[in-house]
């Protein structure tokens, strides 16, 4: 194992060599972490083996060991590493490295946006990025191909929807591909069209891949690159661990590379791209954990509908604001039996997007179905769960299932949510405390690229359902909230366990790896504002700094 040694200014105020392969006391911290009950325990020091794993967490009144190294904590606050439970790992990395529009509030700004960044890279054959989102910019409708030849007409343009599920490109990109208004409709996918017929620049789902089959591959190096970014990024946030969420063949070459040359520092607990990319992957069976525990391949992602911001979203009735629109189911009843009974026949774990009432409905009732013959511990992941008839909620509770949801997403999508579905049909929307009290395990992620990934705006958002601004007074659905230890668990503890990973990191108990963090607040008595502008001072993997903030 590749050990990160502790930073020269710790060394030089310890006086001490580098702590690799020895034994390391952290003490007179103020330790934090949510034992196997999901009650807060305090403690003082973490005694951490020669392999990185916590030996033990000591109280106030313990003797302290004998140890070769010993890290005065100056009385900061301790956690446990967060883990976000639905991310995209190299999304994170590219999104960080191509055209970012998440920040702008209107058209205009992001048009402004777009130029300079043509204008700033004039060797980029493609202008490639994401993030946009209409709703925010109040703009009323889709964005338009001639919005974008307004700033950008002499290269092709591509730019994905803040969620993924949209993609925005100009005349010369559709030219280029072969896109007119004789294109026919894809299968899982739906072309917004101008009235002449002609499309109008913005790709639904799978029509995305009408454009997207002739964008250039990144190369090796442009991968590894994003990974780098993806992981700098990801452990500024404090984030230890993570389940990515689609990952390719050629992903999971660049998580191996940088695994083999000791570049790899986050633990990635990674769901294939679909069957195939499964199958490519690992072969007849999950893969081991590699690298001490930082990369393993557990399962698959597949997809039964779109996201609500796109109004592709799978819904039991049309859309409110859509009328004879129910959005887009991908596969049919018979394909969604068939994908999960083939990945857990040879015990892959299935991970499978659910956002509309409907496609929830249906994935339900698959497991229901499947259970029988596929027993054991399968925890059977619906990720999303973000709008859930109400006389489907008590159905979570059966059958192992785990709800992997986003909090920043009730957030971003509250008004939109609204406007969507009408103020009679959200009793199951985001309904994070009625799923977990049917029983269902919570697993909390950002869904980063589509959000932030910093974790705290995460914890904030669990237990208030306000946003940064506060808005709405009192929380939107309140009852729906958790409480700040539950949200805590599942961004630490109960995510590992959604991706098989309890006993080997999360926990911060004996026999686990020695993931935490160093933070200048405590985050179960800080105010929401408070807790959001938490900042991360270091962050730690197997008893090794990966992180400083200095």
């Amino acid at each position: 194992m590749n050990r990160i040694p502790v930073s020269l200014a710790a060394l030089a105020a310890l006086a001490l060599p580098s702590p690799a392969l020895a034994d390391l006391l952290v003490d007179n911290v103020d330790g934090i972490r949510i034992d196997a009950d999901g009650k807060v325990d305090r403690f003082t020091g973490l005694w951490i083996d020669d392999d990185g794993r916590v030996k033990e967490v000591l109280d106030r009144r313990d003797d302290r060991p004998d140890t070769d190294f010993r890290l005065d904590g100056e009385g900061r606050v301790l956690m446990p590493g967060l883990i976000d439970a639905h991310l995209h790992v190299m999304g994170v990395g590219f999104g960080a490295l191509t055209l970012d529009l998440s920040d702008t509030t209107s058209l205009a700004e992001a048009q402004a946006k777009i130029a300079a960044y043509a204008e700033e890279n004039p060797g980029r054959p493609w202008i490639l990025g994401g993030g946009w989102n209409q709703e925010k910019w109040g703009l009323g409708r889709f964005p338009t191909a001639a919005d974008l030849d307004q700033v950008v007409s002499d290269r092709p343009v591509y730019l994905e929807r803040v969620d993924g599920h949209a993609g925005w490109a100009n005349s010369l990109a559709m030219e280029r591909a072969g896109v007119s208004a004789q294109t026919e409709e894809v299968s899982g996918g739906r072309i917004e069209r101008l009235p002449s017929g002609a499309p109008s620049g913005v790709f639904i789902d799978a029509a995305g891949g009408l454009v997207t089959k002739i964008i250039p591959e990144p190369r090796p190096k442009d991968r590894d690159a994003a990974l780098a970014k993806a992981q700098e990024r990801l452990l500024s946030f404090g984030i230890t661990a993570a389940a990515d969420m689609g990952t390719t063949l050629e992903d999971w070459q660049t998580m191996r590379r940088a695994g083999d040359e000791g570049r790899l520092k986050l633990r990635i607990m990674a769901y294939a791209a679909g069957v195939e990319a499964m199958e490519a992957i690992a072969g007849p069976r999950p893969t081991p954990w590699l690298y001490d525990d930082r990369l393993r391949l557990g399962g698959v992602k597949l997809y039964l509908d779109g996201a609500l911001g796109s109004r592709g979203a799978w819904l039991k009735a049309p859309y409110a604001d859509d009328p004879g629109n129910t959005g887009l189911p991908f596969l049919s009843p018979s394909q969604v039996r068939n994908l999960m009974s083939r990945a857990a026949m040879d015990n892959f774990q299935v991970a499978a997007h659910a956002i509309g009432d409907a496609a929830n409905a249906e994935l339900l009732s698959a497991i229901e179905e499947l259970s029988d013959t596929y027993d054991g511990d399968r925890r059977w992941r619906i990720e999303h769960a973000q709008i859930v008839s109400p006389a489907d909620l008590a159905r979570f509770g059966e059958h192992g299932i785990i709800a992997s949801m986003q909090p920043v997403h009730q957030t971003s999508d509250r008004l939109m949510a609204e406007a969507r579905l009408g103020p009679d049909r959200l009793g199951g929307a985001y309904a994070w405390n009625s799923i977990s009290r049917t029983g269902a395990r919570l697993a909390f992620g950002s869904d980063a690229p589509v959000e932030s990934p910093d974790p705290q705006a995460g914890l904030a958002t669990a237990f208030t359902r306000e946003d940064a601004n506060g808005q709405p007074f009192g929380g939107w659905l309140p009852m729906e909230a958790v409480s700040r230890e539950d949200a805590l668990k599942a961004f630490t503890q109960d995510a590992a366990y959604a991706g098989f990973a309890e006993g080997r990191f999360g926990r911060l108990v004996e026999g686990e790896r020695a993931d935490f963090l160093f933070v200048d607040r405590d985050p179960l008595f800080a105010s929401p504002a408070e807790l959001r502008a938490t900042r991360v001072l270091e962050t730690w993997i197997a008893g090794e700094k990966v992180f400083s903030a200095e």
